[in-house]
């Protein structure tokens, strides 16, 4: 018997997207998604050559958007003008950001701030920027790409990890603090994906402690080795952000990929049989008059 259910991705009528990140990897498969299904895509971008590339996408509705997310007192501005050219903003996906491999101990604390300052402050302002007008409107979407590593752990990426908890954690408790005015708030919690991510754009901390060397080192080289032949297809993965987007009643996050179901399933029976073992002490803490 077949359990698959058909999605619709359909989205009536044009939508004003706004995406973060759109020079490459799933943020250039979503916005190449939006505009296809015939919606306006804003996309920031951080350089002119990338600029001219998105606007060429769809000429009239792909509309480039100079921004670094982490330049935060820069965002209400942008986010004002490109509603004014555009259009007010139906939907945010907070898809910037970039991981840093390295272990805590290796790692500086100017290289956690870089890693925050992307992949969660920047996030916040943009949410920010945009909820006043989707508050009016009584409606819209926020979606924060996450990870799987947003929800599991694996040695080695701790701050990238760190960073898609707290951004899981903002983004669950915002969406109960917005569904009230029809704003739904979406984690999108990928796995491996034909991106990027792996290679040129993570940023590596020079390895400096060998005790280290039997945790790290193979680690980084299959993560090399992996580079290019993930299993996630980026195109699929924006064709489930469009589905999310007309779903009448989306879910509060969304992992993506046969990888990440299998790693969150081995985490949920992993803390499963520790509250279990722990039970005991959990309850002992209990005020007793």
């Amino acid at each position: 018997m077949d359990h698959r259910t058909e999605f619709n991705v359909s989205i009536s009528p044009s939508k004003v997207f706004l995406i973060t990140g759109v020079s490459s990897g799933l943020g250039r498969a979503f916005a190449a998604a939006a505009l296809d299904a015939g919606h306006h895509v804003i996309g920031t971008v951080r350089r002119a050559s990338d600029a001219e590339a998105f606007g060429a996408m769809s000429p009239g509705r792909a509309h480039p958007l100079a921004l670094d997310v982490t330049d935060y007192d820069a965002i209400p501005a942008a986010v004002i003008e490109a509603e004014r050219q555009v259009g007010p903003i139906d939907i945010l996906v907070n898809n910037a950001g970039y991981g840093h491999e390295g272990v805590v101990e290796e790692s500086s604390m100017a290289d956690l701030q870089r890693q925050f300052a992307a992949n969660v402050f920047g996030p916040v302002a943009m949410i920010k920027a945009v909820l006043p007008g989707m508050r009016e409107r009584r409606s819209g979407h926020i979606i924060n790409v996450t990870s799987m590593g947003g929800f599991i752990t694996m040695p080695g990426i701790a701050f990238y990890c760190g960073s898609k908890f707290a951004l899981e954690g903002i983004s669950e408790a915002l969406g109960k603090e917005v569904a009230g005015f029809g704003i739904r708030v979406i984690a999108l919690a990928p796995g491996q994906f034909r991106t990027d991510w792996a290679g040129r754009s993570m940023d590596r901390t020079p390895r400096s402690i060998a005790d280290y060397d039997s945790v790290m080192d193979p680690i980084r080289a299959a993560r090399q080795a992996k580079d290019g032949n993930q299993p996630g297809d980026p195109a699929k993965a924006a064709q489930a952000l469009l589905a999310l987007v007309a779903a009448p009643n989306p879910p509060v996050r969304l992992f993506l990929g046969e990888d990440a179901l299998g790693l969150v399933e081995q985490k949920l029976e992993a803390v499963r049989a520790e509250l279990a073992q722990w039970d005991e002490l959990s309850r002992s803490t209990n005020w007793v008059p």
